[in-house]
Formats: C-alpha cells, sequence, structure tokens
C-alpha cells in the first residue's frame, strides 16, 4: 500500500510529504498505481523546481518505494499550486482504486 503523509506549517499549508510503500496492484512494472503516483510526483518536483525559485529537498528509495519532499524555503502561490494540484490527483487515485492501494494518513 501506499501511504501518503502531508506535513503543514502553522498556516495549515503544506509544506512537505512523504509517499512510502508501492501500492500491490499488480507486479512491478505493471503497477498502473505505483505508476500513476511516481508521474505525479515527479512531475509536480520537476514543475517546482522549473518554474519557481522555491527552495526543496527530495530523499528517495525506490527499492521502499519512498519519496519525501520537504520545502526549505517560503512557498511561492505557483508551488503552493503545484502542491495542491498533485494532492488532487493523488485523492483521485484513491478514490478511484480504494484504500487498500493507497492512502493518506
Amino acid at each position: 500500500m501506499i501511504e501518503i503523509t502531508i506535513r503543514t506549517d502553522k498556516k495549515g499549508i503544506c509544506n512537505g510529504l512523504i509517499i512510502n510503500g508501492h501500492a500491490g496492484y499488480d507486479e512491478y512494472g505493471k503497477d498502473i498505481i505505483c505508476a500513476a503516483v511516481s508521474v505525479l510526483v515527479i512531475n509536480t518536483i520537476n514543475s517546482i523546481e522549473t518554474f519557481t525559485d522555491d527552495k526543496f529537498t527530495v530523499r528517495n528509495d525506490e527499492e521502499t518505494g519512498t519519496i519525501e519532499l520537504n520545502m526549505i524555503s517560503d512557498i511561492s502561490r505557483e508551488s503552493r499550486l503545484l502542491i495542491d494540484s498533485l494532492l488532487l490527483g493523488l485523492q483521485g487515485i484513491e478514490e478511484q482504486y480504494g484504500g487498500q492501494y493507497i492512502k493518506f494518513s
């Protein structure tokens, strides 16, 4: 199962997230849920890096299926929108495929 942990600041703005695990929907290399989550997360990270001046760290481990994003600067409007869009996409996957494959914790 993919578990998503959202970190927020004092104002309730998402300033980091941890995505951990594998969905187990299908075998490695054919798992459409893992693929969808990976595409959304990697595209968001690349978009923040390309389209904003915000500073962040990323830690990933393919074996465990962990990607951790931590914003280390003030979060621009653009990054907030990109992260909100990511969360919307992840929630859509959870609604479509159910909590046995992906869930927010």
